[in-house]
């Protein structure tokens, strides 16, 4: 007779229909998110490593911009990484040293008329040998 007041088994409840609504919603609308944005970072983090990997290049303070330029689109278009535009990348040379600022914005449509703007921007400096 007094089992139920010991257990508590009998007031035990689980979510709310209105709860898990919300629930799926909100984790939906997450999983969206990073479905629709997450190549955009992935491209941006391949950009970065490629960048990255010209320190050191042989003959590169030798370079003039517009070869700069050609050397990091041939890297880019191995990596199948399309997004980046010419204008995006600016190359400046001081003697040894080259100078990459790269600045530019991805756009994606997440549902409807709902865009999503990321923007990325990185500044190099680096010595070919």
């Amino acid at each position: 007779m007094n089992e139920n007041k010991i257990s508590g088994i009998g007031r035990q409840r689980g979510a709310s229909g209105l709860t898990m609504m919300v629930m799926v919603l909100f984790f939906g609308g997450l999983l969206t998110l990073v479905i629709k944005l997450g190549p955009a970072y992935m491209d941006d983090y391949t950009i970065q490593q490629t960048l990255e990997g010209l320190e050191g290049t042989k003959g590169l303070s030798k370079m003039g911009p517009a070869q700069v330029h050609a050397l990091i689109n041939k890297r880019l278009s191995v990596n199948n990484v399309r997004t980046l535009e010419k204008e995006a990348i600016t190359v400046e040379k001081n003697g040894e040293l080259v100078a990459l600022l790269v600045d530019y914005e991805v756009r994606t449509n997440l549902f409807r008329n709902v865009d999503a703007v990321v923007h990325f921007k990185h500044d190099y400096e680096m010595k070919g040998q």
